[in-house]
């Protein structure tokens, strides 16, 4: 555990005022703001000018242990000369997950991986012609996995501090919010987690349009688009072993990941609808298996199957964590409704094997 002090808020640290030469562009109706999982959720129009438009963004908060100590990495923009979190906004028809990856290897050079939800932030701007919007911004603990460090889109400096200093080099009280959740984590011992990412299948061709062995039953255009947008959700996660049942469904829905990253597929058949109504213990066994394995996972399956694994990770919800209940419901919500075909559910999961803890899910699709 770290002795990473917790941050206070200063209250007079008064926030820059909003520029009308420097307002940001004005968010398309088309690029409405998505909510592909709830445990980052914003209330819709909460604390917003009744005619302002909503500009989704999404970025990180990479972090790291030196010398016993939490350090996290904060961005200078020389244009507002501020400091504060690698974040940007979301492109027409990307997903917030996939945008706060993008962003923060755009302005810092580092490619990481998502971890922990934070808590969102939302404040007022003024779009293009000078109106009122609001910007919704999703944030993500994250750490590095590579990239050369070198700097562009309007960032001069990366600075690697102690959360100390980041607390006082911060220049808005908001930012303030996702560090003071990184601390709390840290201090409880649910910062260090790993994604299992469970996936259902995407859109196939109708099985009354079909009159072959249904296991070979393949994707349809939809589907295929699916399994495209797909690609860089499990990317921003940095997926590292993929299992997927042996339909053909299903290895079409995680393939084009899988190519795109080098990794082999695991083709199981006890992952199928058919082997899962002889022998459903077969399907737990792969659950547990990356479980043990607590490496960067995902695994796709049929919507009959789900059920059972979603009730599964629920039993590994600690009883004791502060938001064990909302993350319980969360599972059994999806296990009782039958995830989307296409969606992507995202458990952050602490330790292995039978004492793997879940300590955040998130709900992702097109």
């Amino acid at each position: 555990m770290s002795d990473a002090a917790e941050p206070q808020a200063n209250p007079s640290d008064a926030e820059p005022q909003a520029n009308p030469s420097d307002a940001e562009p004005q968010a398309n109706p088309s690029d409405a703001e998505r909510q592909p999982f709830p445990d980052a959720a914003v209330r819709a129009g909460a604390g917003a000018h009744p005619m302002s438009s909503v500009i989704p963004a999404a970025g990180t908060l990479p972090w790291r242990h030196r010398d016993g100590r939490l350090e996290v990495a904060l961005v200078h923009r020389p244009k507002y000369d501020d400091w504060s979190w690698a974040k940007g906004k979301l492109d027409p028809g990307e997903l917030a997950c996939v945008a706060a990856a993008r962003e923060t290897a755009e302005e810092t050079g580092l490619q990481v991986r998502l971890g922990l939800p934070l808590p969102p932030s939302k404040y007022p701007i003024l779009d293009s012609l000078g109106g009122p919007a609001t910007k919704s911004v999703h944030y993500w603990a994250a750490r590095v996995t590579g990239g050369s460090g070198k700097l562009e889109h309007e960032i001069d400096e990366v600075a690697w501090v102690d959360v100390r200093t980041a607390n006082d080099r911060l220049h808005y009280t908001r930012d303030r919010e996702q560090l003071l959740a990184l601390v709390r984590a840290e201090r409880e011992g649910d910062l260090r987690t790993w994604p299992l990412v469970i996936v259902r299948h995407a859109k196939a061709r109708p099985r009354s349009h079909w009159n072959h062995d249904d296991r070979r039953r393949p994707l349809d255009a939809e589907g295929l688009a699916q399994a495209k947008a797909i690609v860089p959700v499990l990317t921003a996660y940095r997926i590292r072993r993929v299992v997927t049942s042996s339909a053909v469904r299903c290895v079409s829905t995680v393939e084009p990941f899988a190519l795109a990253a080098g990794i082999p597929l695991k083709r199981r058949d006890s992952l199928t609808e058919e082997s899962f109504a002889d022998d459903a213990a077969a399907a737990m066994g792969e659950l547990d298996d990356l479980l043990r394995r607590h490496k960067p996972a995902a695994l796709c399956t049929h919507g009959p199957v789900l059920p059972d694994l979603l009730d599964r990770l629920s039993s590994h919800v600690p009883a004791q964590h502060h938001r064990a209940g909302w993350l319980t419901e969360e599972l059994r919500t999806a296990a009782d409704s039958t995830m989307r075909k296409g969606e992507a559910l995202v458990c952050h999961v602490h330790g292995s094997g039978e004492t793997a803890r879940v300590l955040g899910v998130e709900r992702i699709y097109s």
